[in-house]
């Protein structure tokens, strides 16, 4: 089982190697990553340090590519393919089957790994894309049920890759509209939910208010963590009460089913967060690491530290299993 990390930039990186990652996600700097932030992400004399670092404590790096092209700016994934292969990136990570179709007419044989923005839940779908693009590897959007991610490992042609820390989100992966609907920029080309340039910030006394294209989404009291402006995780006045109507910022934390997964053959467990510190990439690498270790070695195994530890690097402070726990199919 291996052990997928993100790293939003170069310390980031480093910590994750450093702290036992098998693998390492990184994005180019622009658009055909879903997750396009300022600040964030590898230039081409980046990336080159990366792979040399990543390599020589052998560990992999993976760049996602996977957004979905716009037709009048096709050449920009084209070109991404192109520059992360010729620097020699381990693997690419795809959702759109063009940028799949372009990789293949390029190598035969170089890896790709089906992103998670695919949304592919089912035996077939996987098969499908083994079938037509060779791919390794799938990685499941979290919306399935722990039995359901049994079958898939069991059943499909492809190595099955799960989250297992980091943000949630209420969408099937890839098929989110609610931020292009206030601000008819798509996460799913942009690669990013909220642009920055749609944010304001603005200070009313002791509260902060939070604003996406001048829609107000949340407002923070003096003492209040204030959040990344997002459509579904604001605070809506419903029936005369304030509440998240949508989704409580909240992180999704499998540790306590990791045997369970472990024995179902899951082949990689992925942890979320290239837009996160260093710090936090060190402390989840840490003990996923640990934990990991301890179940593919049949030793006794129990959660409750890492997982006490991990609960204040969550979102809210709060963690839950998600979709894992439902009994329905």
């Amino acid at each position: 089982m291996e052990l997928v990390c993100p790293a939003g930039n170069f310390p980031s990186l480093v910590k994750a190697v450093d702290n036992g990652a098998n693998a390492v996600y990184i994005g180019l700097k622009n658009e055909t990553n879903a997750r396009h932030f300022a600040g964030l992400n590898f230039s081409k004399q980046q990336i080159v340090k990366a792979i040399n670092y990543a390599h020589k404590h052998n560990c992999k790096v993976y760049c996602a590519i996977n957004t979905y092209p716009r037709e009048n700016r096709w050449s920009r994934w084209t070109e991404s393919v192109d520059q992360a292969i010729d620097l020699g990136i381990d693997t690419l990570i795809v959702a759109d089957i063009g940028v799949m179709d372009y990789i293949r007419n390029k190598s035969q044989t170089f890896p790709i790994h089906l992103s998670v923005q695919a949304s592919a839940t089912s035996v077939e779908a996987l098969n499908f894309y083994h079938r037509h693009f060779s791919i390794k590897r799938a990685v499941l959007p979290r919306v399935l049920s722990l039995a359901q991610v049994a079958t898939l490992a069991k059943k499909s042609s492809v190595e099955i890759e799960v989250f297992g820390f980091g943000s949630l989100c209420i969408m099937a992966e890839g098929r989110c509209y609610l931020s292009s609907y206030l601000t008819g920029e798509s996460p799913n080309t942009q690669g990013v939910c909220s642009p920055a340039s749609y944010v304001q910030w603005e200070n009313k006394g002791d509260i902060l208010e939070s604003r996406l294209n001048h829609l107000l989404i949340d407002r923070f009291e003096k003492n209040e963590n204030a959040g990344y402006p997002t459509l579904c995780k604001g605070r809506f006045d419903i029936a005369g009460k304030t509440q998240h109507a949508m989704e409580e910022p909240t992180s999704l934390n499998t540790m306590d089913i990791l045997p369970e997964l472990y024995q179902a053959g899951v082949a990689a467990i992925k942890i979320e967060g290239r837009q996160r510190s260093p710090a936090y990439v060190a402390t989840v690498a840490k003990y996923w690491r640990r934990a990991i270790d301890q179940v593919k070695s049949g030793r006794s195994f129990s959660a409750a530290e890492p997982i006490s530890c991990l609960q204040e690097l969550a979102e809210g402070k709060q963690t839950t299993i998600g979709a894992y726990e439902r009994d329905w199919q």
